[in-house]
């Protein structure tokens, strides 16, 4: 018997067109693709999360090519992280098998970027906001890059939920020139520089 089970999906996309300096020639995409997914373990301690967060491995791979369609393609994803959102009747950890599942799922349909996944957690009632921090998906240091996307749905996560998020974007930050890396300067070799 699987232990996924969906109450709700969603997919929100933003489009910045300009902020108060000049309009961009392709204006900035973000997107969030989430999972409202009842929470086996909540109200008890479970020792072994292994089972759950290896089958979370498809519902990753299914938001992260949702991602990808949104945005237009493999080719148009500079930016990414995760995020998950557990109702109060969970604890962290129950949030923390994202990690590996969300950012593996992510890792695959992008061909393998080296910058590791950014994310954001929390134990939260129905209708929590979270900022989610994402970054270049072939260096963690490109500073154009720093940027953010709120997540959440208005009814989840219900108490025995968890809310599960993948973000990615189309570009660092519109008007970005606060110097450091940048991303045609980036070796790739360690995923940070």
């Amino acid at each position: 018997m699987s232990l996924i089970r969906i109450r709700k999906r969603a997919l929100t996309v933003e489009t910045t067109f300009h902020e108060l300096g000049p309009a961009p020639e392709q204006p900035l995409k973000m997107a969030a693709a989430m999972a409202v997914v009842a929470n086996p373990y909540a109200g008890r301690y479970e020792p072994d999360l292994m089972p759950f967060m290896a089958e979370l491995r498809g519902l990753g791979k299914e938001l992260a090519l949702e991602l990808v369609d949104a945005l237009g393609g493999v080719d148009k994803v500079e930016v990414y992280s995760k995020a998950a959102v557990v109702g109060l009747n969970g604890e962290m950890e129950h949030g923390a098998v994202w990690h590996e599942a969300g950012g593996w799922a992510m890792r695959e349909v992008l061909g393998q970027p080296r910058a590791m996944v950014p994310a954001n957690k929390a134990v939260a009632g129905a209708g929590y906001r979270m900022m989610v921090p994402v970054h270049y998906i072939h260096a963690s240091y490109v500073r154009s890059h720093f940027n953010s996307m709120e997540i959440g749905i208005q009814d989840a996560p219900r108490a025995d939920e968890i809310l599960f998020a993948l973000v990615m974007g189309t570009g660092g930050r519109l008007n970005s020139r606060l110097g450091g890396l940048l991303k045609e300067n980036v070796k790739g070799d360690d995923g940070q520089r």
